[in-house]
């Protein structure tokens, strides 16, 4: 009989596509997603794009009844569901612990009842806080926190305690994280707490660190998802991406086609056991060269981005990824360039409705200074 797996948070953007994966290899898939209005607005209902073989139960991560009944005759569980969003989180903060740490725990207390073979788990490159630096003279080092001094004088860059300039270098797994946000914080005990009691009772778990994931299905409509989805959600309602600080940090875009990869190499490859893993495309994007390309495939390039200079606490200048381990471990390899992929997003994008809350978000963080 062939294996049944458990996708919790599974009706959302990156679930809702590794069930397509999965079933297509001929896995059983059973989601559960409490549908949050944040994500898939008022009506709660199943998500059109949801594949119909996927058996969906609706309800809460932190409700134990609901998540013993899930994990019934499940093989393996991929623990997805999480509230999403470095902004929100400073000031949403019971939510997202509530959801992220306490969900995983109750998660955790189902599984040791009732064990499975493997579990992954969602972690997040905002562990890492700012990535690793070089130094002027070529040796390695971790940049200092920016000061609010610093920053309200429009001094963006990152400086060892020398006061010198570090320049960004791809960030091994090997970093130490600095846990800038609410989120971030929450997303490290997830994946902590998953690897912990793996070990403690016997469970294969594997981290899987994400960094900037976009593609088709992503919440438009939510101004605290991925940063593509927020740009495109302005340029769709002719208005141009709001950038903070310079535009000029760097972060690393990768497609859900390569996410979904890593997923299933997770669950596949046996020496994966234990280990935690960068998932990223291997290449880095300013934030602004990241818009213009979103512009350019929507026909949008009119619209100039709106460099604001101001900060969001919480958020780092670069942040991009080494990914020699998943691909030496894992098999990793990923195949999708960002050109390519804003093209494909571009076209699902034609038949969307993308609400523009980005002013509405943004003044919520100004208004508990949140900004500077």
């Amino acid at each position: 009989m062939s294996k049944h797996i458990l996708i919790t948070g599974g009706a959302g953007f990156i679930g809702s596509h590794l069930a397509d994966e999965m079933l297509k290899l001929g896995y059983r898939v059973r989601a559960l997603d409490s549908l949050s209005f944040q994500v898939h607005g008022a009506d709660k209902k199943r998500p059109s794009y949801l594949n119909s073989e996927v058996e969906l139960i609706v309800g809460d991560i932190r409700d134990p009844e609901v998540v013993q009944r899930a994990l019934k005759g499940i093989d393996a569980v991929y623990h997805f569901a999480a509230v999403v969003g470095v902004g929100q989180s400073m000031y949403e903060i019971t939510k997202y612990t509530s959801t992220n740490n306490l969900g995983t725990a109750v998660l955790l207390e189902a599984l040791i009842d009732r064990p499975v073979e493997r579990l992954i788990v969602a972690s997040s490159m905002s562990i890492y806080g700012e990535g690793l630096y070089k130094t002027p003279n070529g040796s390695l080092s971790t940049g200092w926190e920016r000061t609010l001094e610093q920053l309200k004088a429009g001094d963006w860059e990152v400086r060892n305690a020398a006061d010198e300039v570090l320049t960004p270098i791809p960030t091994p797994e090997t970093k130490q994280p600095a846990l800038a946000s609410v989120y971030a914080l929450s997303k490290y005990d997830q994946e902590r707490m998953c690897l912990m009691i793996g070990q403690a009772y016997g469970m294969s778990t594997v981290g899987l660190r994400f960094f900037n994931t976009y593609g088709t299905r992503q919440a438009l409509s939510n101004p605290y998802t991925g940063v593509l989805a927020i740009f495109a959600s302005r340029l769709l309602n002719n208005n141009p991406p709001l950038i903070f600080e310079d535009g000029y940090q760097k972060r690393d875009f990768v497609s859900i086609h390569d996410v979904v990869q890593a997923c299933r190499l997770a669950l596949e490859v046996p020496q994966a056991a234990r280990g935690v893993f960068n998932i990223a495309s291997d290449r880095q994007y300013t934030v602004r060269e990241a818009a213009q390309l979103m512009a350019q495939v929507l026909g949008k390039e009119h619209i100039q981005p709106l460099i604001t200079g101001k900060y969001r606490v919480g958020d780092v200048r670069h942040c991009f990824a080494d990914i020699t381990q998943a691909r030496q471990i894992l098999g990793y390899q990923p195949r999708v360039s960002l050109r390519e992929g804003l093209v494909e997003l571009s076209q699902w994008l034609e038949v969307q409705v993308a609400l523009d809350r980005v002013v509405e978000a943004s003044a919520e963080l100004a208004a508990r200074g949140l900004t500077v």
